[in-house]
């Protein structure tokens, strides 16, 4: 071989390491792109009205306790330290135990 072909051989792969990039960047570039792309072209509309989680609690004698129409249940607490509890119909808290003097039911909406 002569010089200059020993020359050459050295050269290209110096030439390759001067080239900026190399092919997987440029892929991930590419697939970096299309996905962002596709996430700014879904279809998402924030809507522009704030709501607010509005709530109340309402006590009531004996085991059962209801919200006012529009609300819905969102946790109950019985009398006597009585823990066992359910939530009938998403409006109305109902205490289990056999003994209880009051009950109250947290309620809430979206306004």
């Amino acid at each position: 071989m002569g010089p200059s072909s020993c020359l050459l051989l050295i050269l290209i792969p110096v030439l390759q390491l001067m080239i900026p990039g190399s092919t997987q960047c440029s892929l991930d570039s590419i697939m970096e792109k299309k996905i962002k792309d596709v996430l700014n072209s879904l279809e998402y509309s924030p809507s522009t009205i704030t709501k607010k989680l509005s709530c109340i609690s309402v006590n009531s004698r004996g085991r059962l306790s209801s919200c006012p129409a529009g609300m819905t249940v969102t946790g109950c607490a019985c009398g006597y330290g009585c823990g066992s509890w359910d939530i009938q119909l998403e409006t109305t808290c109902h205490c289990q135990c056999s003994v209880i003097d009051w009950t109250t039911a947290r309620c809430c909406h979206l306004a």
